[in-house]
């Protein structure tokens, strides 16, 4: 047995001798202790003791290691390679919400690389906001745009209400362990995200099918971890600042832009049948510009200076019929007495395994900022389409 496994199982030991324990740790008991090697240690001897892992065949070791490691945890192997830690979604009906919380994957913490454990290697081109192709229905096509300092153009444009729209969406990690590092298991980061959404009038010939509007928003966030209990069984991950450019390359008079900084905070709950629930909240402050060359001075005003996102996921079937569901609602307010900003309601289902990432997509968007273009228009929109989550 090596160095390291014989300091787990001495921890074990330890802790069953003081708590006057002689039967085999269950798995809420191990879920409960701080101690990450003796948790690991307990989750082994709870494999072994139950017959869910086989043991490895025993090897030579130095005298002194082996008698430790056997007067401590009867009935273990001299030396054995360590068996996979239980499944967590088996105890997820009779765990707490804090031992749920410890033992099974945050999706938070999964997305972000909260855990230098799990983690995932910097400079890895991952997604971030959905990658989507959808057929969009609108009530109606802002067909000559203007804003207080730009004026719509002289000619309006015939645009179909019906049009697809495209959303591609990449981030990378560029940097982790700032703050949080050695010994911590916790890893803080620094991430760099890019997003664009682009509207095509693929159905309209009579003006060769061009595309309305392209927004693109370059992004810069640092993301700090927590694993803070809060009530009704949330856990609060994270806390985060950025940098956000957002504009639609258009010369004038259309083109619009703007910069902001914003905090963002975001916590999670896993029921105990296993459905999972998320909440980010972002809020913002627009960095102000040279008024002579500002596009678009009002528009806090419209799309908002807040926005809260929450999401619901659960599964229905099982094994390879498995399916899984979310749905999420989005809310942009612009904090001012005349209230606007947007909601918007989606709705995402799994198609073949559910590892697969990618989803029917069906969403519902009513208000302001559905484009940069319309950032003064309110507009209700229906898309229905495929998208690319999780990859």
């Amino acid at each position: 047995m090596t160095i390291t496994q014989t300091a787990r199982f001495c921890s074990l030991a330890a802790l069953l001798v003081s708590a006057g324990v002689s039967a085999q740790p269950s798995l809420p008991a191990c879920a409960e202790i701080a101690d990450s090697s003796a948790r690991l240690a307990c989750y082994d001897n709870w494999a072994l003791r139950s017959g869910t892992a086989p043991r490895a065949p025993q090897t030579a070791a130095p005298a002194s290691t082996t008698t430790s490691a056997a007067s401590s945890v009867p009935g273990t192997a001299t030396t054995a390679t360590l068996p996979p830690a239980p499944n967590p979604e088996a105890p997820a009906a009779t765990l707490t919400a804090a031992q749920r919380a410890a033992t099974q994957p945050s999706e938070i913490t999964r997305f972000w690389d909260l855990e230098h454990a799990s983690a995932r290697d910097s400079l890895e081109i991952r997604g971030y906001r959905p990658v989507s192709l959808a057929l969009t229905s609108a009530d109606h096509v802002n067909a000559s745009p203007s804003s207080p300092t730009r004026s719509a153009p002289t000619a309006a444009t015939t645009y179909q209400n019906s049009e697809l729209k495209i959303n591609l969406s990449v981030r990378t990690k560029i940097a982790s362990g700032l703050l949080r590092r050695d010994d911590d298991k916790l890893r803080d980061s620094i991430w760099f995200g890019y997003s664009q959404q682009s509207y095509w009038q693929l159905f309209n010939g009579g003006i060769s099918r061009p595309f309305r509007a392209t927004d693109h928003e370059p992004e810069l966030i640092y993301v700090f971890p927590h694993a803070l209990s809060l009530p009704a069984g949330w856990t609060y991950r994270l806390s985060g600042v950025g940098l956000v450019h957002q504009s639609n390359g258009q010369s004038q008079p259309l083109s619009r832009s703007w910069n902001r900084a914003y905090v963002m905070v975001a916590a999670d709950k896993i029921a105990g049948n296993g459905d999972r629930f998320t909440l980010q909240s972002r809020a913002w402050q627009r960095i102000d510009e040279n008024p002579a060359k500002d596009d678009n001075p009002d528009i806090s005003d419209y799309i908002g200076r807040a926005e809260l996102t929450g999401q619901w996921s659960f599964g229905s079937g099982s094994g390879n019929d498995k399916t899984t569901h979310t749905l999420g609602l989005s809310l942009r307010h612009s904090l001012k007495r005349e209230a606007r900003g947007s909601l918007r309601l989606e709705y995402l289902r799994s198609i073949g395994s559910v590892n697969s990432g990618l989803r029917w997509h069906a969403q519902v968007f009513s208000g302001f900022g559905d484009s940069l273009i319309d950032y003064n228009r309110k507009r209700t929109v229906l898309s229905l389409g495929l998208s690319l989550v999780d990859w």
